[in-house]
């Protein structure tokens, strides 16, 4: 195989595992309460919107010379105050989904052993020490396990279709519940916004730029492709019998699916949150790994005192109104590095200033849903 097709894959595989994530566990749901067809046009429209929303970031990162993840690139186009709020919202968005995948992972292992999601906490840390002991590795163990991992998850969602098909009832996904129309809303946005692993592709593909819009196309394309599969079958199979946490209740080869998906979006994560210490606050890696990975167990294990903080709100709290924040800031940025960027890069994105507040309100309005949601307003 050529080198430049190793890259290109391992980088696609980087970018499906990020994106897939926790959102399997929650979408099924909003998608039977709302209709199969109102999650298909949410996934369409914001797919396309942050698919470009992601071609800017990468256009952005081919315009400024050297590493640099978020907060760095942040430094370079909006200042030392661009920097700190880009610097707390990452730690929110990343943390919060660390914690989140520690919760879902936990309970699923739980519900596998015990049939109940009573010893979460103790599997909880249980993987986040053992993802730990995997982000030592650094890069290196993120282009090996995200392969596999990749490859696991395209093998388990082709057995399930092989064994649920037959099982769909077609009138489960010809329902319409206009009340819960904005439902979906929050989910599908946490679900496929993902900006943090792309510096890490970026490296990865150093000596072939050129291939980075080909991978971010192919890298988002098939998350959509995923979750339009995957929602297809359990809505179908369930209809309004649906469970909040999809995967629980369905069965272990729904339970091993929700546990891979975490799995590799938590070894990506922890790399861009390790890899931006070490790059952007130039810690040493000892520093950078236990920032990354052991201070998000510590966070996860204080949280179990404090009720309010459930994988709900852990989720809408970090990856819905911080991610938001995180897409208007690299728009902002967008533009900035238009006229100073310091590179030539391998592809153009149009300024498309409509397109751009379009997005930006799109996402101010999921920010005051989720707020609202949250707070019971």
């Amino acid at each position: 195989m050529q080198e430049k097709t190793k890259k290109l894959i391992t980088a696609v595989a980087i970018l499906i595992g990020t994106v897939i994530g926790a959102g399997v566990l929650g979408m099924p749901y909003v998608a039977a309460k709302s209709g199969f067809i109102v999650l298909l046009g949410y996934l369409l429209i914001f797919g396309s919107l942050i698919l470009w929303t992601t071609l800017c970031f990468g256009e952005v990162l081919l315009r400024t010379k050297g590493p640099h993840h978020l907060t760095g690139i942040a430094y370079r186009y909006l200042g030392r105050k661009g920097k700190t709020i880009m610097f707390y919202l990452m730690g929110i968005s990343v943390f919060s989904s660390l914690i989140a995948y520690m919760i879902g992972v936990g309970e699923s292992i739980s519900f596998i052993i015990f049939g109940n999601s009573e010893g979460m906490v103790a599997f909880g840390a249980l993987f986040g020490f053992f993802m730990s002991y995997l982000l030592w590795g650094g890069i290196s163990s993120l282009k090996k396990f995200e392969k596999i991992g990749v490859g696991m998850i395209l093998i388990m969602i082709f057995l399930i279709v092989i064994l649920f098909y037959d099982k769909i009832d077609t009138q489960n996904l010809q329902t319409f519940n206009p009340v819960y129309i904005l439902l979906p809303f929050g989910v599908v946005m946490f679900s496929l916004v993902e900006f943090y692993s792309l510096p890490s592709i970026r490296n990865v593909l150093t000596g072939s730029e050129k291939l980075l819009k080909k991978a971010i196309f192919i890298g988002m394309a098939i998350p959509i492709i995923f979750y339009v599969i995957f929602n297809f079958i359990v809505v179908g199979y369930a209809g309004e019998n649906t469970p909040e946490v999809s995967t629980l209740e369905l069965g272990p080869i729904f339970i091993i699916l929700g546990i891979i998906t975490m799995f590799t979006s938590y070894l990506s994560l922890g790399t861009a949150l390790e890899r931006s210490y070490m790059l952007d606050f130039e810690d040493k890696k000892k520093r950078a790994w236990f920032k990354a990975t052991i201070i998000p167990i510590v966070v996860f294990l204080l949280l179990q005192f404090f009720e309010f903080f459930s994988f709900v709100t852990v989720i809408s709290a970090g990856g819905v109104i911080a991610g938001g924040l995180i897409t208007i800031m690299i728009l902002i940025i967008h533009q900035k590095a238009k006229k100073e960027g310091n590179r030539k890069p391998e592809y153009e994105v149009g300024k498309h200033r409509m397109t751009k507040a379009i997005v930006s309100l799109l996402f101010l309005m999921g920010i005051v849903l989720e707020l609202g949601s949250i707070f019971g307003i």
